[in-house]
């Protein structure tokens, strides 16, 4: 091997290396920087929480979306409308697993207030039985990644942002 074929390919390598750190790095800046969004989240208070995710339906095209009353809503903290079509939701802001009785009363929520879709908005996931029941009664259940997708969609800076009617 000759002494440029040498240099050519420790530039080579070089320029290989640089990539993969700057890709590290980038991927780093990238997650940390959701991490903190989500941990903002995960801080609110429940009132807070609640018109938190009515602002993340605003920003999903829902409209006429409406934060009921903190007690005696019936297990429904946010109605709203899009496409269309109705929706009472229950938003739960915990720090472990949703169960199924936020499920069961987003059921008994969606009746009383005459609403075609229910749904259970959370910061993080869902119970086996929660999951089974909501089949059973169709109850839509956004979770942790489902919000932070909805919070990755509406983010301004990856041109993907949609405004709120």
């Amino acid at each position: 091997m000759t002494q440029s074929n040498i240099t050519v390919l420790a530039v080579l390598i070089g320029f290989i290396a640089f990539m993969a750190v700057l890709i590290i790095l980038i991927d780093f800046f990238l997650r940390r920087r959701r991490d903190r969004r989500a941990s903002r989240m995960d801080e609110l208070e429940g009132h807070d929480f609640e018109f938190f995710c009515a602002d993340l339906l605003r920003a999903q095209g829902f409209i006429d979306v409406e934060v009921t009353r903190g007690s005696g809503d019936f297990g429904v903290d946010i109605l709203a409308e899009k496409d269309g079509v109705t929706y009472a939701v229950q938003c739960k802001r915990y720090s472990g697993p949703v169960g199924v009785e936020a499920v069961l009363r987003t059921y008994g929520g969606q009746a009383y207030y005459e609403r075609m879709v229910g749904a259970v908005m959370t910061n993080q996931y869902f119970t086996s039985p929660a999951v089974e029941a909501a089949k059973k009664l169709r109850i839509l259940l956004w979770d942790r990644g489902y919000m932070d997708a909805m919070m990755e969609e509406n983010n301004p800076r990856n041109g993907r942002h949609h405004q709120s009617s």
